[in-house]
């Protein structure tokens, strides 16, 4: 389908799928100020790179005049949608909800214009909900619309239980476009089926349906799965940009390209020369470095860039300590290691403090540590991976002496 030159980037680059395109792009010519709803539930407090690529198409909408109006699911959050899992999630208290919604807020802000976004909550229209409203917005649609959906067919099919009320999260997700109003619905490819029941039941009740942009999902760092915090292999808008550089170090080379294309705005001219040096086999490192100067300047500044881009030559290419760190405090004697490394946010537990200590990726004092205890009497330094370091400080004059 033809697209107007001026859009061609908005409609185009980091976008899957539009339904329906041509009428998306009639609005947009029309010079009609839309409301392009975004939903997340406040199961979590971290925003990565994945959910990156769908707020920067937001913003790029944002920019030519257009609203953001955010929802927050402090009712989806207590139902949970499976989104191609076996397992719901956990059901939260409103205190979590809330916690969860403040912090995702203050990341999705490093990236949205704040400005031109309304914050809404499902509660102000779903709190007034009694037993007949859901009894109408569930005779909208059958079981058998709903068993289509992949991965309810796939649970149905395996004989694995779905409860009624994950039925109910695609109705209520629809619904939240309803209360609103929505001209266009963001979301990644794997929720295509519930923007869809939106579209649907705009339509039911006489107003205009929404339009679809649907985000490319984002592979994260293990090369092989769409980027999790679950699976560990995310890089965190709100790291810091030391860890952020070196985890961009880290991405396989053949998503170098992909990562360029959906989570900067380096110019398509450029893109063209990056392929043909990665088929020429050019050292990928170049390419690397720009792109954590790029995703860096997006989230801090361009001096935060370049400040985490000098530590890594230090630290890591040239192997030398950074002049900069974070200090520990310890009692000297003999020590359990994977405590430390547990305690100081190296490790999410320390069960893995002893599996990266069993894989050899500690070192004390320049040593590879193979015991879990040791002698410490303060002053050592400890380093976790490639890029985590920490000095041991003694609480007394003992390793003085």
């Amino acid at each position: 389908m033809n697209i107007a030159k001026e859009y061609t980037h908005l409609l185009r680059r980091g976008v899957a799928e539009i339904i329906v395109e041509q009428e998306l792009l009639d609005k947009l010519k029309a010079g009609k100020k839309l409301r392009l709803k975004e939903g997340f539930d406040p199961s979590s407090t971290d925003i990565h790179l994945g959910h990156m690529v769908g707020l920067r198409k937001l913003r790029q909408f944002q920019e030519l005049g257009h609203e953001v109006i955010l929802i927050v699911g402090d009712w989806t959050a207590q139902i949970g949608d499976p989104t191609g899992q076996s397992i719901t999630r956990p059901v939260l208290s409103h205190e979590q909800v809330k916690a969860n919604a403040q912090t995702y807020m203050e990341q999705f802000f490093k990236i949205v214009d704040r400005s031109r976004t309304e914050v809404r909550w499902q509660s102000e229209w779903f709190g007034q909900f009694n037993l007949a409203d859901v009894v109408r917005l569930t005779s909208k649609f059958t079981i058998a619309q709903f068993l289509a959906r992949e991965d309810f067919s796939k649970r149905f099919s395996a004989g694995k239980p779905i409860t009624l009320t994950e039925f109910l999260y695609p109705l209520l997700q629809a619904y939240d476009s309803v209360s609103i109003q929505s001209d266009v619905e963001f979301g990644g490819t794997d929720q295509k089926f519930n923007l869809l029941v939106g579209r649907e039941l705009q339509g039911m009740v006489g107003q205009s349906p929404q339009q679809l942009l649907m985000t490319p999902l984002l592979v994260g760092t293990d090369g092989t799965h769409k980027m999790s915090k679950s699976l560990g292999n995310y890089i965190g808008v709100s790291e810091p940009p030391d860890q952020i550089f070196g985890k961009i170090m880290s991405v396989p080379d053949g998503l170098l390209i992909s990562y360029f294309e959906l989570v900067t705005d380096v110019p398509e001219e450029e893109l063209i020369g990056f392929r043909q040096a990665m088929e020429k086999g050019d050292n990928p490192m170049v390419l690397k470095k720009r792109l954590a100067r790029e995703i860096i300047s997006q989230l801090y500044d361009h001096s935060a860039a370049s400040d985490a881009e000098e530590n890594f030559v230090r630290v890591v290419q040239n192997k030398e300590i950074p002049d900069e760190l974070q200090e520990f405090l310890i009692t000297p004697g003999v020590i359990s290691i994977a405590n430390i490394i547990f305690e100081a946010g190296f490790a999410k537990s320390k069960s893995e403090a002893m599996r990266l200590i069993q894989q050899g990726g500690v070192e004390l004092s320049g040593a590879k540590v193979t015991d879990t205890a040791c002698h410490i009497r303060g002053g050592e330094i400890l380093k976790v991976g490639k890029r985590r370091y920490i000095r041991l400080v003694a609480t007394s004059s003992q390793n003085d002496f």
